[in-house]
């Protein structure tokens, strides 16, 4: 029997609107729906709403509002910022890992194929955490590359100790892009001790709207517009801005970081939880990824279960149990290929992963039923009793 409860372990793919948000973005679909680029009143009233927007997200980065390309998400960013490091500004080798978005590895490797780009891979351990010391090999034979590396992966959680991949950067004249799109909102930020070129972010991970993003981008590169056809974001991106959106970004974000003390402390708390209730409850399942606070992102916990026969169907056995969880990244969902994340990482073939996420409103109650569907759906054996 299905289960008539949902309980939603899957924040890493995508959160609930926070109705603030979802407020914020109504008044501007009632009132203010004229189009930027007009001259006319509403015109000008759209686009003011823009710029403050904007100059509310740079400041709280602590970046100029010049600094801020609104995009449709961190897909959309993450690409702008390799292909214009190449297109653009002539850079022909790019440093990333094994276990990065697709956005960012797929479009390397496109870029390698198509433009002849030198790609090269950094090491990672078996936690997913960059080998620094092969970083700073492959930065010293290849100065003047683009650094591509993710604050915090979506699948494992394990945070990018990003002090020392900016001081390696900065000592081989190497441009530093960060996929942020995990933490931002989730940690304060402030670009100038970050030490990155060029920050990601998509609204939907913080409790604001899909399909709106920004890339921050260091107002001494000279990017040119990935999408032609019109002057928008200061000639970096044509098209008709998304006001809507923009609006709910910046508003997800002020929430985000009015609160981020306690949510922090929330959502840590949470994992912990579930990680003590795991070890309690199923002694077979072990953790993927660095799990610890300083060492891992706290709305993330992969679990590596125990080898059985319904491995394969466990993530649609989870959500008829009122479960809603991911395997691996989101973005694979319904593909027959594993994980490259896992891969990347020697997990067992053998063994399932399982992604639970957590966000601001998730409670130990959720935790318990999720915890009592693993019970119900792994072999006796591996249950505690």
């Amino acid at each position: 029997m299905i289960s008539t409860k949902r309980v939603y372990l899957d924040n890493a793919a995508t959160t609930p609107m926070d109705d603030l948000v979802i407020e914020a973005m109504t008044n501007v679909m009632k009132n203010t729906y004229g189009n930027p680029s007009a001259t006319h009143s509403l015109g000008r009233s759209s686009k003011a709403v823009i710029e403050t927007s904007r100059k509310s997200i740079a400041k709280a980065i602590n970046a100029e509002s010049r600094e801020i390309i609104f995009t449709s998400g961190g897909t959309e960013a993450d690409n702008m910022a390799i292909r214009c490091a190449v297109k653009d500004l002539g850079l022909r080798n790019i440093i990333t890992s094994p276990v990065e978005h697709k956005a960012v590895l797929e479009t390397s490797k496109e870029l390698a194929q198509e433009d002849g780009v030198e790609l090269h891979l950094v090491n990672v351990d078996g936690q997913g955490r960059v080998d620094l010391v092969h970083l700073r090999e492959l930065a010293e034979q290849n100065p003047g590359a683009i650094i591509s590396l993710m604050h915090a992966n979506n699948e494992l959680g394990t945070l990018l100790d990003y002090k020392t991949v900016s001081e390696i950067a900065r000592a081989n004249n190497c441009l530093f892009h960060s996929d942020t799109v995990q933490t931002m909102g989730h940690y304060a930020f402030d670009v100038q001790e970050f030490g990155a070129d060029m920050l990601t972010c998509s609204a939907h991970k913080l409790n604001g709207p899909k399909g709106i993003g920004f890339l921050y981008v260091n107002k001494a590169l000279n990017f040119k517009p990935m999408i032609t056809g019109g002057g928008q974001e200061s000639n970096h991106r044509a098209g008709t801005e998304n006001v809507v959106g923009i609006v709910g970004l910046a508003k997800a974000l002020e929430i985000a970081f009015n609160n981020l003390e306690e949510e922090q402390n929330h959502i840590s708390g949470i994992k912990n939880y579930m990680m003590s209730e795991i070890e309690k409850n199923l002694p077979s399942v072990s953790f993927n990824g660095d799990t610890s606070y300083e060492g891992g992102l706290y709305t993330v916990l992969n679990c590596s279960l125990p080898p059985q026969e319904n491995n394969a169907l466990l993530l649609f056995q989870m959500d008829i149990e009122g479960v809603c969880c991911s395997g691996g990244s989101a973005c694979n969902s319904g593909a027959t290929k594993g994980s490259h994340v896992l891969e990347a990482i020697n997990h067992p073939q053998d063994r399932q992963a399982i992604r639970f996420s957590f966000g601001r409103y998730t409670t130990t109650d959720d935790i318990d039923f999720a915890i009592n569907a693993l019970r119900k759906l792994l072999k006796p054996e591996t249950v505690q009793v």
